[in-house]
């Protein structure tokens, strides 16, 4: 495989987006920035790869080395710009089993989205890999979601793949300065990090679903790396 760096640019706009890390059960919260299991995960849909196939564990397997960097872009409104809500759903599920094994009639679930939000996502890797994503995206196997099932986009996701990453950068933000937005970027090492996320799939299989940590950290509008 070719040792080139290419800079993949994703555009993820939609009226709802959910990025949960730490969901389980009843309660599925949403962060404020796209995880890379989610993106992961969008890539394997659009690449068509079925949970847990042996398809699937190779790209996860290869999209580690991938470098992510996720922007928050604001939206313009009519005068201003929109800010971002986070709504809550209330949630029922029917026929869903007990831990005695009995079927429950109705379970009730909270879920979290972000409203009015709109963020760029940039990818750096290997360009083999990068050109195979792009290809999927533009012409997606399976359907594409900002998170959920319940968020669709309202905009292509394939912004453009390049080879400069100011090139790729100006896909997502025009000539500003990415030290304008506030961006989330994955930390080198431990101390240079602010946060550790369960955020690195390693199988997306529905009976052992299994992510490893990731480090991050996250600068705020006008804040220098």
């Amino acid at each position: 495989m070719s040792s080139d760096r290419s800079y993949l640019a994703l555009r993820l706009e939609g009226p709802l987006q959910s990025w949960g890390f730490d969901s389980q059960y009843n309660r599925r919260n949403t962060g404020l920035m796209p995880t890379r299991s989610a993106v992961a995960g969008m890539c394997c849909a659009a690449l068509g790869y079925s949970r847990g196939s042996t398809s699937e564990q190779e790209f996860l397997a290869a999209f580690g080395s991938v470098r992510m960097t996720a922007i928050a872009i604001p939206r313009n409104g009519m005068k201003r710009e929109l800010p971002v809500r986070r709504l809550q759903d209330y949630h029922t599920v029917q026929n869903t089993r007990t831990a005695e094994g009995k079927i429950k009639d109705c379970h009730i679930t909270h879920r979290q989205y972000l409203a009015d939000a709109t963020f760029g996502v940039l990818l750096e890797g290997e360009e083999t890999l990068l050109k195979q994503v792009s290809d999927a995206l533009e012409n997606p196997v399976w359907g594409v979601w900002l998170g959920r099932k319940t968020c669709i986009p309202t905009a292509p996701v394939l912004a453009g793949l390049r080879h400069d990453r100011n090139e790729a950068l100006s896909l997502l933000i025009g000539t500003r300065p990415l030290e304008s937005f506030t961006r989330q970027e994955e930390a080198d090492d431990f101390a240079n990090g602010r946060d550790s996320l369960p955020d690195v799939p390693v199988s997306f299989a529905s009976d052992r679903r299994l992510f490893s940590p990731r480090r991050i950290k996250t600068w705020q509008a006008g804040e220098n790396a």
